[in-house]
């Protein structure tokens, strides 16, 4: 049987067709299964096609709905940002669970979570706070460039990165990466080129106050060079 499903939007520039065309050996399938067929065919399109609905002759239907060859189908993505927002800046507190779950997959048997934290004791100083700031609109396409380079490296690894930014107390998160992917060798490697990758690209200024003081950090990961189109190993 072949099926052939209409994209809109993003999901055409992310399959590079306005068309997708299944063919499965039966006569019917349910939507659930043939989510799960596409997923498996396209996994580097899987945290989008969690958020899509299906729609069967112009309707949205269920995962337990059945299609056939002789159904209009069509992929439809969230039509009002709806779409999960993977690499964001933010100033309240991080919700480490909710940056988790964007890159959860069915598929991947593995997943790490860092949570990079304030720390109070750094080489006997004692800090009480630190303050972020980011030129914002670049530091989010800088995250997204770094989530598709983790991609290209390792095909079908997922990615989140949230920042915040203001005041962060002790103990408190400043950065939550989030990764997953099919195998853990991909996983370990992937979370520490994010984060050694985010410290030398993206435009974020760490402050931090001291009991007697304060001071703006730089780079922290040897010669700055943000042009380097990869980090320094």
């Amino acid at each position: 049987m072949n099926i052939n499903i209409q994209l809109f939007a993003g999901l055409v520039e992310l399959f590079g067709t306005s068309v997708l065309h299944i063919t499965i050996d039966q006569d019917a399938i349910a939507i659930e299964d043939l989510r799960r067929l596409i997923t498996d065919k396209h996994p580097a399109a899987a945290s989008q096609l969690q958020t899509c609905f299906f729609a069967k002759n112009q309707a949205y239907a269920g995962e337990s709905d059945w299609v056939t060859a002789a159904d209009e189908l069509a992929l439809i993505p969230p039509v009002s940002g709806g779409q999960p927002v993977l690499y964001e800046i933010t100033y309240d507190s991080i919700d480490a669970g909710q940056v988790a779950a964007k890159v959860n997959h069915p598929n991947h048997g593995a997943s790490l979570l860092f949570i990079g934290t304030t720390r109070e004791m750094t080489h006997g100083q004692r800090t009480v706070l630190l303050e972020y700031e980011a030129y914002v609109p670049m530091a989010i396409k800088t995250m997204e460039t770094i989530g598709q380079e983790i991609n290209d490296r390792w095909p079908g690894t997922l990615s989140a990165i949230t920042h915040r930014l203001g005041k962060v107390a002790i103990a408190e998160a400043s950065v939550v990466i989030a990764v997953s992917s099919p195998h853990r060798e991909s996983c370990y490697e992937a979370s520490r080129y994010a984060i050694e990758r985010l410290k030398q690209i993206v435009p974020i200024w760490k402050k931090e106050i001291w009991e007697d003081g304060s001071e703006w950090k730089g780079s922290q990961t040897g010669p700055w060079n943000p042009l380097q189109t990869t980090r320094t190993e």
